[in-house]
C-alpha cells in the first residue's frame, strides 16, 4: 500500500513537473511574443489618428450653411469637450482606463466566465482604447484575425500616446446614431449646443448611446434611453464622479431635445456651395472628393440676405407653369466676393449651374465693352452714325451681314453714341465695329477678364459668341470699380481641423482699366433707365425705371433664346441670365421681362439699407450739360439737356443755337427784326 502511495506521489510530482515546465515555456513563448509584439509596435511608431471628418462651409457672418457629408463628424480638442462627458464615458465605458495599458485582465475574465454561465455572449470588456483601434482600422466583422489586428492595435495606441490622446480620440469617433461621428455631433444633433456646454443629464443621455445607437437614441425611442441615462448616472455616482445631490438632480432634470434635429435635406445656396468647394480644391490643390472628408472650415463670401432676397424674387417672378431657367450672380465690384447665386430654379432637378457652366449669347450686353474700346480710339458720347437698314460686307467682300434693330425700328438719321447705348441701336453698333476693327472688341473683352472667345465677325457686336454669366458679370464689376482688376471669389478663409490657417483672401485690385475711358462708358451705361433718351424708341430700361430708386449702370440684351440683363452700383454688381435649356425661342412676352424685373426688384431691397455710392470723377474727365437732340452744349433755353461727361479736350466746343430765339419775349423778338443780338447774351453763365 505504501509502495503503490509512492509511485502515485512521484508520478504526480513529475507530472506537476512536466506541467510547471511546459507553463514555464508558454509563459516564455507568451513574453517573447509579447515583446515582439512590442518591439514591432515601437517599430512601426503611432499609427496615424486620421478620420474622415465633415468639411463645414460658412457664410460671409461665419453662419453655418452646411458641410460636406452625409456623415456628421467634428473633432474638438479633450478640453472643449464637458468633464461630465469625459466622466460619463469612462463610468460606462471603461471604469480603470486610466490604469491599465490597453487591456482590463480581470474584466475580461469576469466577461468569459458571464458568457460561460449564459453559454452566450452576454458581456462586453473591450477597453476604450480597444473601441478607439476598432473605430480608427477594423470592421465589425467578429473573426479571431480581426481580434487579433484591434489588439496589436490596441497596443500600438498605447504605446505611442498619452491616455489624454486616446480619450480624446474615441470621444471624437464614437458613434452616436443617426449619421453622427463624435461628441460634438451628437451635442449639436440631439442638444443644439456644443460639447463643452452639456450638463450631467445630458452628458448621461449621450454617453448612454453608443452601447446600441439605433437602440437607444432618444430621438428614436426616449424612454430607453432615458432608463439608460439613469443607469450611467448610477455608474457615475457609484464611482464618485458625481454627488448624491447631482445624481437626483440629473435624474430630475427635463431633457429637452433640439427641433431641428430631423434636419430639412433642402441646402442653403446649393449651387454657391457646390463652387465654393470647387475653388477651395483648386486653392488648396488637392481633389475635389478629398476636400469632403478634410474637416475643414470653409469660409465663404456668401451674404445670406441677399442670397433669400433674389431666391424670393426668383420664386415670385418666375411662373410655376414656366420651364424657362435662370441664372443670377451677384458680387461686390470692389473685391470681387460673390454675394448671391442661383444656378437653376431647382438644384435637386438640375445640378447645372447656369450661372457658371452654361455659355449663351449675350446680345447687347456685350456691347459696352466695345464702346469703351470706341472711346480708348477717341469716340466720344456725341459721335454720330447713321441708324438705318444697313448691309455690311467683309472678309474682302466675300461676304455680308445685315443686322436689324429690334422691331427693325430705326432712326433713319445719325444718332449719337449715348442714345445708341441707351436704346440699344445695333447699327451703330456694328458699324463701330467694323469701323474700329474688329479685333478691338475681342481684345476689349479679354482686358475686362471675360475668357471666353470673341469670333472677329460683323454679328459679334451683337453679341453671337457664346459666353458665361459669372463672366459678364465680372466684366461690368470692372466698370462699377474704376476700372480695378478683379476676380470672383467665393472662399475668403480655410482653416483645418485644428483652427489653423490654411488660406486667406487678400484683396488686392490693381489698376487694369483705363479710368477716365471706364467712368466716360460707365455714365453711357446709366442711359438705359433715363427717359430723356427716348428717341425713335424707347430706352431699353423704361419698363422697370419707375422701380428704382437709385441710379444705376446698367445693360441689357436678348436673342431668340436669350434674356439677359446686367447692371451695378458703385458697391453691387448682379446679372440675370434667363432662357431655356434646350435652347429654344423665347415667345412668351413676359418671359422676356423676367431678367429685367428680377434684377431691378434685387437691386432695390439689396441696397435697401446700403445705398449706392457716387464714383468719384477721374481726374482728366469733364461733365457738361449737352443737348440731347442735337449733342451740342445746352443752354438754359435747350428744353432737353443731359448731363454728359467726356474725356477732357474731346467735349464740344459749341453751344445750341436752336431754342434761343424762341426763349426770347414778344417784344424782343420784335426788336430782332431789327437789331441783331448775341445769343450768347442768353447763356446765364457765360463768362
Amino acid at each position: 500500500m505504501e509502495v503503490i502511495t509512492t509511485k502515485r506521489f512521484k508520478k504526480t510530482v513529475k507530472l506537476l513537473r512536466a506541467f510547471l515546465f511546459l507553463s514555464a515555456i508558454a509563459t516564455t513563448f507568451f513574453l517573447c511574443l509579447l515583446l515582439v509584439v512590442i518591439i514591432i509596435a515601437k517599430i512601426q511608431g503611432p499609427p496615424s489618428l486620421f478620420v474622415p471628418q465633415s468639411t463645414i462651409i460658412y457664410a460671409e457672418d461665419e453662419q453655418k450653411i452646411g458641410e460636406t457629408t452625409n456623415q456628421k463628424r467634428y473633432w474638438v480638442p479633450l478640453d472643449q469637450i464637458s468633464t461630465d462627458v469625459i466622466n460619463a464615458t469612462i463610468a460606462t465605458e471603461d471604469r480603470k482606463f486610466y490604469q491599465h495599458h490597453g487591456f482590463d485582465i480581470i474584466r475580461m475574465g469576469g466577461a468569459v466566465i458571464a458568457d460561460l454561465k449564459a453559454m452566450a455572449k452576454v458581456q462586453g470588456a473591450s477597453t476604450i482604447t480597444q473601441q478607439y483601434a476598432r473605430n480608427l482600422f477594423l470592421s465589425n466583422e467578429k473573426t479571431w484575425v480581426r481580434k487579433v489586428k484591434e489588439a496589436f492595435y490596441t497596443v500600438r495606441l498605447e504605446l505611442n500616446y498619452e491616455k489624454d490622446e486616446i480619450l480624446e480620440g474615441y470621444l471624437n469617433t464614437i458613434y452616436y446614431g443617426h449619421g453622427l461621428y463624435g461628441i460634438e455631433a451628437a451635442s449639436l444633433y440631439y442638444f443644439n449646443k456644443h460639447a463643452h456646454e452639456l450638463t450631467v443629464a445630458e452628458s448621461a443621455l449621450l454617453a448612454g448611446i453608443p452601447k446600441g445607437p439605433s437602440y437607444y437614441s432618444p430621438e428614436t425611442n426616449f424612454e430607453k434611453a432615458k432608463n439608460r441615462q439613469e443607469r450611467v448616472l448610477q455608474s457615475m455616482y457609484n464611482e464618485e464622479f458625481i454627488t448624491k445631490a447631482q445624481f437626483e438632480e440629473a435624474l430630475n432634470e427635463k431633457i429637452v431635445l433640439n427641433g431641428k434635429t430631423k434636419q430639412s435635406n433642402e441646402m442653403v445656396a446649393p449651387y454657391f456651395q457646390v463652387q465654393a468647394i470647387k475653388q477651395a480644391a483648386d486653392i488648396l490643390n488637392v481633389d475635389r472628393e478629398k476636400i469632403d472628408s478634410l474637416g475643414l472650415k470653409i469660409y465663404t463670401s456668401l451674404n445670406l440676405e441677399r442670397q433669400q432676397i433674389a431666391e424670393k424674387y426668383m420664386k415670385q417672378i418666375f411662373a410655376d407653369e414656366s420651364t424657362i431657367q435662370l441664372g443670377f450672380l451677384a458680387m461686390d465690384p470692389l473685391t470681387g466676393k460673390v454675394e448671391a447665386m442661383i444656378g437653376g430654379r431647382d438644384y435637386e432637378e438640375s445640378q447645372f449651374n447656369r450661372a457658371i457652366q452654361a455659355k449663351r449669347q449675350p446680345g447687347s450686353t456685350i456691347k459696352p465693352f466695345l464702346y469703351y474700346g470706341g472711346i480708348k480710339e477717341g469716340v466720344t458720347p456725341v459721335t454720330p452714325l447713321r441708324s438705318e437698314p444697313t448691309v455690311f460686307t467683309y472678309d474682302d467682300g466675300r461676304k455680308k451681314y445685315q443686322p436689324s434693330n429690334y422691331h427693325d425700328y430705326y432712326a433713319y438719321d445719325d444718332i449719337d453714341l449715348m442714345h445708341a447705348i441707351a436704346l440699344s441701336d445695333n447699327i451703330y453698333a456694328v458699324k463701330m465695329h467694323m469701323f474700329l476693327g474688329m479685333d478691338t472688341l475681342t481684345n476689349s473683352v479679354k482686358e475686362f477678364g471675360v475668357q471666353s472667345p470673341i469670333k472677329e465677325v460683323p454679328s459679334a457686336a451683337l453679341g453671337t459668341s457664346p459666353v458665361t454669366l459669372i463672366e459678364m458679370v465680372n466684366g461690368y464689376g470692372h466698370f462699377a470699380n474704376g476700372g480695378k482688376e478683379i476676380e470672383p471669389v467665393f472662399v475668403t478663409k480655410i482653416e483645418d481641423t485644428n483652427g489653423q490657417l490654411l488660406y486667406e483672401f487678400n484683396p488686392i485690385t490693381n489698376q487694369k482699366l483705363d479710368p477716365k475711358t471706364t467712368f466716360v462708358t460707365t455714365h453711357l451705361m446709366t442711359g438705359m433707365f433715363d427717359s430723356q433718351l427716348n428717341d425713335y424708341t424707347k430706352v431699353t430700361g423704361s419698363g422697370i425705371a419707375d422701380l428704382l430708386t437709385h441710379q444705376y449702370a446698367g445693360k441689357s440684351g436678348s436673342t431668340q433664346t436669350d434674356s439677359w440683363m446686367i447692371g451695378f452700383s458703385q458697391n453691387l454688381v448682379a446679372g440675370v441670365w434667363t432662357g431655356y435649356d434646350d435652347p429654344k425661342e423665347i415667345e412668351s412676352s413676359e418671359e422676356t421681362q423676367y431678367a429685367k424685373k428680377m434684377w431691378a426688384y434685387f437691386m432695390e431691397e439689396a441696397l435697401k439699407e446700403d445705398p449706392p455710392k457716387e464714383a468719384p470723377i477721374p481726374d482728366g474727365v469733364v461733365g457738361v450739360m449737352v443737348n440731347v437732340e442735337n449733342g451740342l452744349l445746352a443752354t438754359e433755353a435747350c428744353p432737353v439737356s443731359r448731363l454728359t461727361y467726356f474725356i477732357e479736350g474731346t467735349e464740344p466746343e459749341n453751344y445750341c443755337k436752336e431754342h434761343l430765339f424762341d426763349q426770347l419775349p414778344t417784344e424782343t423778338q420784335q426788336l430782332n427784326e431789327n437789331k441783331e443780338r448775341s445769343w450768347l447774351d442768353l447763356i446765364p453763365f457765360w463768362p
